[in-house]
């Protein structure tokens, strides 16, 4: 009978911003499984993080102070927090995801955090042009459709230019996130379909890029761990993905089909969804609607052209490779959709 052995991991205590959130969650699960000890900020408690032993620290990433209190002790942070979405003011935008960052920085800093790893989006590159299998060279964009996207750009070059001998940092950009637990992007297309306000936008031969949440996590701590040891990949922003993009409508009429929900038949011009994008937005920015329109700019962008990556940079320098395949991760969300 052999001897028990300890297991020693690489990153020893980790905080993670957003941890309560569906990436952030499915990062801490995963570090807490690998024996890290791990502390999350966000807006709650959250019970079933606390059973596992994860202390949860209540308060807002643009408060500083806050933050140097919870970064105080941890040798890795995960900053994942963020404000999503496309619509809304831009001081919001601007306080979370800028102001935020910065604050997480200079924690970091000031508490001799070894290694910062970020939750950035490929948003940051997108230019309103297809993107077939770009990589990491791509330029950031210089024009913005929403305001989430020029917020993210101004936080991941503050990460990235923050790498150095005192502090080492790597971004990650997960491109449309999806699988159980998910809280935005399946549950948001099923109640679009069953109402059937969903149409095709464009001739439906875009591809675009997946990611599964278990992925994604497996991304963040794989990088983390890289930045702990031999920092390959510190002071660069990777794009994380299935490794295989899909077409988008088939995809949406595979989920559908699953759900007993019909299929998404009738279509739109791109140019016809964006002028009524533009539209929408003038007329809810005049009556300062707070909810989102059903139609964007930014929407029918990204509903009509092609936006998928290489993901070699980073299975060569951290080794990412999908834990679970796109068929799988669909099989295990459908489950959760039909238990929810």
């Amino acid at each position: 009978m052999g001897t028990k052995q300890n297991f020693s991991p690489i990153i020893k205590k980790a905080l993670v911003t957003g941890g309560g959130g569906f990436v952030g969650k499915a990062v801490v699960k995963m570090l807490v499984r690998q024996g890290v000890e791990c502390t999350v900020v966000g807006r709650n408690n959250y019970p079933d993080l606390q059973k596992m032993g994860v202390e949860c620290l209540v308060g807002d990433i643009q408060n500083v102070s806050f933050l140097m209190h919870a970064v105080k002790g941890m040798d890795t942070v995960f900053h994942i927090a963020a404000l999503a979405g496309i619509w809304g003011k831009w001081n919001d935008y601007y306080g979370c995801n800028v102001i935020g960052t910065q604050n997480v920085i200079e924690s970091c800093l000031k508490n001799d955090v070894s290694s910062l790893l970020y939750t950035s989006t490929p948003s940051v590159v997108f230019d309103r042009s297809d993107i077939i299998g770009g990589n990491e060279d791509l330029p950031y964009a210089q024009y913005f459709l929403c305001h989430y996207a020029r917020s993210k750009v101004m936080a991941e070059k503050m990460i990235l230019q923050a790498n150095g001998q005192n502090l080492l940092t790597c971004a990650l950009r997960p491109h449309l996130i999806w699988g159980p637990g998910d809280p935005h992007l399946l549950p948001r297309l099923i109640e679009k379909g069953r109402k059937k306000q969903l149409k095709r936008v464009g001739d439906g031969t875009n591809l675009v890029d997946i990611s599964y949440v278990d992925n994604v996590a497996h991304a963040h701590v794989l990088a983390a761990q890289n930045l702990n040891t031999t920092a390959v990949c510190a002071g660069k922003a990777y794009f994380v993905s299935q490794g295989e993009p899909v077409n988008l409508w088939d995809w949406i009429n595979t989920l559908f089909k699953a759900m007993d929900i019909p299929p998404v038949e009738q279509s739109v011009s791109f140019s016809t969804a964006y002028r009524l994008g533009y539209l929408l937005e003038l007329v809810y920015k005049g009556l300062m609607v707070q909810r989102e329109p059903p139609m964007t700019r930014f929407v029918a962008e990204q509903l009509s052209k092609s936006h998928f990556f290489s993901i070699e940079n980073g299975r060569n320098d951290f080794g990412y490779e999908p834990l679970v395949t796109t068929e799988e991760g669909l099989m295990r969300s459908i489950k959760w959709l039909k238990n929810k």
